[in-house]
């Protein structure tokens, strides 16, 4: 192989063992990992690549302390070979607007320059007019009225997260709605985060309970990860935990719920079910449902947003309490 091809090559080997800041390699650690791929050199010869290589990529060389060392730029584009196609590109650009409270914050930071890199191969003018036309033709619909999301700590956020992925303690300083200051839990043991609708929330158990609590993590005023090992909940599925109504608002055990909706109300239960297991009769007055679910506010809210379009039969309990919110707006409309 040519010469000047063998450096191309030795020289496209070292810009990929360089990481990106605040992580740093020596020149003496490229040359025994180059050694190891099979380009043997001296440590003059990758310098000189080096000083060569930062006038046309974004490399820098940290001689602040030894070893002193080279890295990519924190904010760099990402840059590989081949470059990245519309479709890489059209996933990158979703994940970043759809995933980014579901990854852990040193992950979106990790994955920054390649949403940099990914906004600009959708910008650039060329024959991928359909893959960007894309992102304005889908759209995820809440089913219920959306509202904005509460203000968010960035910096508490980023710590829970990573207490979360390092299984450590948090102590927390979290503002219960309408309190007047913070109250402190000392040894948080967080075990999973959960995102409904707008609103983030973290599981956890508190020193000294087994219990799950779920708190509000835009209530958090002040975050500090202890670096004490954080206790797991034997059994603890968050599936499961998520499936009981936890966060519907559980208020008692499940219940049989009976309840007829007309047809426009309930025609949709046919294709999206309430519960795995329902039955649906459809009768003159309409299609009567019988279904096991969670006892939560949740239902009793989705239960009035249909209106004078179902009326609940069973439990008792619950009828009564519809009934009664139905006689106090008819009262308030009066």
């Amino acid at each position: 192989m040519a010469t000047n091809q063998l450096s191309l090559l030795r020289q496209w080997h070292m810009l990929r063992l360089v990481p990106r800041a605040p992580a740093k390699i020596s020149v003496r650690d490229l040359c025994d990992q180059l050694a190891d791929a099979d380009f043997p050199v001296t440590s003059r010869t990758v310098q000189r690549d080096l000083n060569e290589l930062a006038c046309v990529f974004p490399l820098v060389a940290d001689d602040r302390d030894k070893p002193y060392g080279w890295s990519w730029q924190r904010d760099a584009s990402s840059f590989d070979l081949p470059g990245l196609s519309i479709p890489e590109a059209l996933t990158l650009t979703l994940v970043e607007q759809h995933l980014g409270n579901h990854l852990p914050p040193s992950t979106v930071d990790a994955l920054q320059p390649h949403f940099k890199s990914a906004a600009r191969a959708l910008s650039a003018v060329d024959g991928s007019a359909m893959s960007k036309a894309w992102l304005n033709k889908v759209r995820s619909v809440p089913p219920q009225q959306p509202l904005l999301p509460p203000a968010m700590n960035d910096e508490c956020q980023r710590t829970v997260y990573l207490a979360l992925m390092k299984d450590l303690q948090l102590r927390l300083h979290y503002r219960k709605r309408d309190a007047g200051e913070a109250t402190v839990y000392g040894a948080v043991h967080p075990l999973a985060i959960v995102q409904r609708g707008g609103v983030i929330y973290l599981a956890c158990m508190f020193a000294g309970y087994d219990d799950v609590r779920t708190i509000a993590l835009h209530r958090v005023e002040r975050a500090e990860m202890l670096y004490e090992p954080a206790r797991a909940k034997a059994g603890f599925d968050l599936d499961a935990y998520i499936a009981s109504g936890q966060f519907g608002v559980l208020t008692g055990a499940p219940i049989t719920l009976r309840a007829t909706f007309s047809r426009a109300a309930g025609e949709h239960l046919y294709e999206t079910p309430l519960a795995a297991g329902q039955v649906l009769v459809a009768g003159d007055d309409g299609i009567e449902l019988s279904a096991t679910v969670p006892d939560t506010r949740g239902l009793v809210f989705w239960l009035l947003g249909f209106g004078d379009g179902v009326t609940v039969l069973e439990p008792a309990a619950l009828r009564e309490e519809i009934k009664a919110i139905a006689g106090r707006m008819a009262a308030a409309y009066a």
